[in-house]
């Protein structure tokens, strides 16, 4: 009786497993992340890593990057758009999953790019409960905001060695929104809005700060530095917006006998 019983109970126990799964239901999520005071992150920038976990165990439930362009500027930049205004069409970049739940889960994203500029990324994360077959797609789908500029310091290459009586280096960098939006003066994104300064150290200590001003080309920032000693330098070029505490930054090195 007892080796009949046995099939039986695992028999029951595989039914019961087999409802369980068969409960779990298809939900999607659509995931957008903002450049902060600026527009969608996209292909442009290399894309922004997305992933999806449950809050309370950190099980991952989807990954992926977005995809797709910057989205349209004049839904995006313009100053009476209120809090319920929608940011997005079917330009904007974002990242699309599925996830089968048969329950409630407090859900959590994470973004971590642009991935095109590793030297300015950014993460942010938010959580949310999502219920099994309420999508989230509607409108923007689940909005991030990263913060920072992409900064990229094109002159002096890093461990560059100069040669010796050195007196000064051309510093250039450029500067965009973490979506890639350009930045010029009076432009959208105001260049004369924006400090531009390089933090200069030799031998580990600061000696001095320096403005970079607009290099008169779109995003260019540009100076030269004075060399006084000789030594290994490294300069970290900053870009800070005063009016909403934005910022983002770069470093090189060189040396100077």
């Amino acid at each position: 009786m007892r080796a009949r019983l046995f099939p039986i109970l695992i028999a029951a126990t595989l039914g019961t497993l087999a409802v369980a799964t068969a409960s779990a239901e298809p939900t999607d999520i659509t995931v957008r992340v903002l450049s902060k005071n600026a527009k969608f992150i996209g292909t442009s920038m290399g894309g922004v890593r997305i992933i999806v976990r449950d809050a309370d165990t950190g099980e991952i439930l989807a990954s992926g990057v977005t995809s797709g362009g910057t989205g349209n500027t004049k839904l995006l930049m313009h100053e009476n758009a209120g809090r319920r205004a929608k940011l997005s069409d079917a330009s904007a970049a974002k990242f699309d999953a599925t996830i089968d739940i048969d329950e409630p889960r407090h859900i959590e994203v994470e973004a971590f790019g642009p991935l095109g500029q590793r030297q300015s990324t950014n993460r942010a994360t938010a959580t949310q409960w999502v219920v099994p077959g309420a999508h989230l797609t509607g409108g923007d789908g689940w909005v991030l905001e990263l913060p920072g500029f992409a900064v990229d310091v094109l002159a002096p290459p890093a461990h560059v060695k100069l040669p010796t009586g050195t007196n000064a280096v051309d510093l250039r960098a450029n500067v965009v929104m973490m979506c890639g939006c350009p930045i010029a003066p009076k432009g959208l994104w105001d260049a004369d809005k924006l400090q531009v300064k390089a933090m200069v150290k030799r031998d580990g200590k600061l000696v001095e700060t320096v403005d970079v001003p607009f290099a008169g080309e779109t995003s260019q920032f540009a100076t030269k530095l004075p060399v006084r000693d000789p030594g290994t330098y490294e300069v970290i070029v900053y870009a800070h917006d005063p009016e909403n505490g934005n910022t983002g930054l770069d470093r090189t090195t060189f040396m100077v006998d």
